[in-house]
């Protein structure tokens, strides 16, 4: 019996789905808390047992099995107690858009293999620049932020090259002084798409930012003026909405003064905090952003889009085709149709973009942002519960949804409550009962919450507040025991 989607398949396909999704939806009722605590040991030893080069066991119980691997061990980012990563529960139209993705299988390099889909996901790319407030801008969704920033390195290297090799220079000398301008707080993926864009070793140099994490514009100013004294070239300003750690933004605007003073392209890596483009109360926080030459949105984190839904937008649409290679057999230059590949690093690339399309149409852009607006709220009132709580310390406050703290009781020292962290993160997340991450901020280890649900409440943060004192306080007690036992064994 084939197992292809076919129209003789159909019906098969409806019970398939059907059991998938009961299945499915009684875990979501039913799920406990964020996750199994298996250990690693105990999940690779399932994983081990499977026999993948075995006779096929059929489909039904392929997804029965993959319910018991996928289903039991999943980390589920919508249960209350998940405060760890950038990761959010997701919208239900979203959910079932992704089902006629999977189904229809388009492909979003060409025309040909994608027809209205195309025409979809530049209608949402020209929505997004308008939010932005590019008047004529262009884009192209992506996988993610990482490559949404690396797409946007390469058009401002290709750039900065360009105008460098009409005034004479060679390529080569080019590329050897350019330099990108970020902070410490500027996400990891800065610094591997200068490796990956083949720049030197110190092709990144990392400004000064101010008591909150923000990039400070005087420094900056003072890096871009050092740059060109010493003939360097700065190819590149990443400002950034919406740190991974304090969840601060750039300031914008003052930033977009240096770069137009200095003539250096600026990017917003936007992936966290673009969920304010829709926010009915907060969306002033981006303002500045429309002077970037590109952004990079993530849909996938704060407009509560499945994994992946992402995009990298320009202000000027030209400056896309510095990723444009024509190929016969796909999108010869003489083609009429409108093919995204001339746009992307990808080629065969998934219809994400229908998953926004259909949450838009489903909750309209006020609904989503005030799903959002929901998280920055609660963000605010925990900062206060922990700013009022005797046993733990916040460490400093954020203007999006990240939460940093510690687990410090007045008896606890500094160099205690150091190596706490880890710990107090490790024993929440291996019983399962929640997540919460960890960081390092100006060189101290610090805990740090990342709400990304608007259905979770301030009793359901206290309640893993209470947890992480649970855990801290027996962990401080385990270490008094095993002092005391040393003591009296010597």
């Amino acid at each position: 019996m084939h197992q292809l989607l076919s129209a003789t398949s159909a019906d098969r396909y409806v019970e398939a789905m059907r059991e998938t999704v009961d299945r499915l939806a009684g875990r979501l009722r039913d799920t406990a808390q964020p996750f199994s605590g298996a250990s690693v040991g105990q999940l690779q030893e399932v994983v081990d047992a499977v026999d993948l080069d075995g006779e096929g066991v059929g489909t039904r119980s392929a997804l029965r099995e993959a319910d018991d691997l996928v289903g039991e061990h999943a980390v589920w980012f919508h249960h209350p107690a998940y405060a760890a990563h950038l990761n959010c529960p997701v919208a239900v139209p979203a959910v079932v858009a992704e089902a006629i993705v999977a189904a229809v299988n388009p492909s979003l390099d060409t025309y040909d293999q994608s027809t209205i889909g195309t025409l979809m996901e530049r209608k949402l790319v020209d929505w997004t620049c308008g939010r932005i407030g590019f008047a004529a801008g262009d884009g192209v969704f992506t996988s993610g932020g990482t490559q949404s920033n690396l797409q946007a390195l390469l058009l401002a290297r290709e750039a900065a090259i360009a105008t460098r090799v009409a005034a004479g220079d060679s390529r080569a000398d080019v590329v050897r002084r350019l330099v990108v301008v970020a902070t410490a707080s500027s996400h990891f993926s800065v610094q591997k798409s200068a490796r990956l864009l083949g720049l030197g070793d110190d092709a990144v140099l990392l400004v000064r930012t101010d008591a909150r994490g923000r990039m400070d514009p005087a420094a900056l100013a003072g890096a871009l003026d050092t740059l060109a004294a010493i003939d360097r070239v700065a190819m590149c300003v990443v400002a950034t909405a919406g740190t991974t750690d304090r969840g601060c933004l750039d300031p914008l605007a003052l930033v977009a003064d240096e770069c137009d003073r200095a003539g250096v392209w600026l990017h917003v890596d936007a992936a966290y905090g673009c969920g304010l483009l829709v926010s009915p109360t907060r969306r002033h926080l981006l303002d500045g952003i429309e002077r970037a030459r590109s952004v990079t949105v993530d849909f996938h984190k704060s407009f509560f889009q499945p994994v992946s839904s992402s995009a990298v937008l320009v202000s000027r649409p030209e400056d896309l085709g510095h990723v444009t290679w024509h190929a016969d057999y796909l999108n010869p230059a003489d083609a009429e149709e409108p093919n995204q590949v001339d746009k992307s690093l990808q080629t065969t690339r998934r219809f994400d973009a229908l998953k926004l399309w259909t949450t838009l149409r489903a909750l309209g852009a006020d609904g989503i942002g005030e799903m959002f607006d929901a998280v920055l709220d609660l963000a605010a009132q925990v900062h206060d519960e922990i700013d009022r709580d005797v046993d733990l310390e916040l460490v400093g406050r954020t203007e999006l949804s990240t939460v940093l703290f510690r687990y410090q009781p007045v008896d606890v020292t500094d160099a205690q409550a150091d190596r706490l962290v880890p710990l107090v993160r490790r024993v929440l997340f291996e019983s399962g009962r929640a997540a919460v991450a960890k960081t390092v901020v100006d060189g101290r280890p610090c805990l740090k919450l990342t709400l990304l649900n608007p259905e979770t409440t301030l009793d359901d943060v206290r309640a893993v507040l209470d947890l992480v004192r649970g855990a801290g306080a027996a962990l401080i007690e385990g270490d008094d025991l095993v002092a005391s036992a040393e003591v009296a064994a010597r």
